[in-house]
């Protein structure tokens, strides 16, 4: 398994991506916006962009810190 693009922490376990939060005036650059649960993991990763968001204080978050 390959390492995530990008990683996020984040501190709900309900997050938004949209690929392009990060490009200032980059809403025509990313992809469609989804809505994204973290579950018992500890993390989840968009199905477009890759991007792997951690929630702060799960057992996910301590493994990243690890690594």
């Amino acid at each position: 398994m390959q390492a995530a693009p990008e990683t996020s922490f984040v501190t709900s376990p309900r997050v938004v991506c949209d690929g392009a939060t990060e490009i200032p005036g980059g809403a025509a650059l990313g992809h469609p916006r989804v809505f994204l649960e973290i579950d018992e993991s500890g993390f989840v990763d968009c199905g477009y962009c890759d991007r792997r968001f951690i929630l702060k204080g799960s057992a996910a978050d301590g493994e990243a810190h690890s690594a």
